[in-house]
């Protein structure tokens, strides 16, 4: 196992789309934990209480430059009502469903430092199995 380098962290604007087209800013935070080296993890602040969703890093990595998700999270490139390049993220869930669009050039940034500290092909060499079982084992235990 390689030693694992610094999570990357980056502040995001998102705009929240209702069903009727409507935009509601909202920020988030995306996180890239190489000790989790294959997932993302969206943190939406909606007030006092915060909305984390965990997802593939492959997901928003190919969600970039087409269409990419199966299940819960769907991610595509698209262009806002003004001809700007955004991102799409579609999030679905028992409790309901949520569609935010992201400025490409932003997600992209995130994507680069994300695979600068974990090359893609790489992330195997950087999971702790040992801890990953006990985590297993500890959750199912309770």
């Amino acid at each position: 196992m390689n030693t694992a380098p610094l999570t990357v962290t980056q502040s995001v604007q998102l705009e929240l789309i209702d069903p009727s087209g409507a935009v509601t800013p909202i920020d988030a935070e995306l996180h890239y934990d190489p000790r989790d080296p294959y997932a993302v993890t969206a943190v939406f602040m909606t007030g006092p209480n915060a909305v984390t969703w965990t997802f593939g890093r492959d997901l928003l990595s190919s969600g970039l430059f087409e269409p990419s998700g199966d299940g819960d999270v769907h991610v595509w490139p698209c262009l806002d009502s003004d001809g700007h390049a955004v991102v799409i993220i579609e999030l679905c869930s028992p409790d309901g469903e949520a569609l935010v669009q992201a400025r490409t050039g932003d997600l992209s940034t995130f994507v680069e430092r994300m695979t600068k500290a974990v090359v893609p092909g790489t992330e195997s060499e950087f999971l702790d199995m040992d801890a990953t079982l006990a985590a297993i084992f500890t959750a199912e235990a309770a």
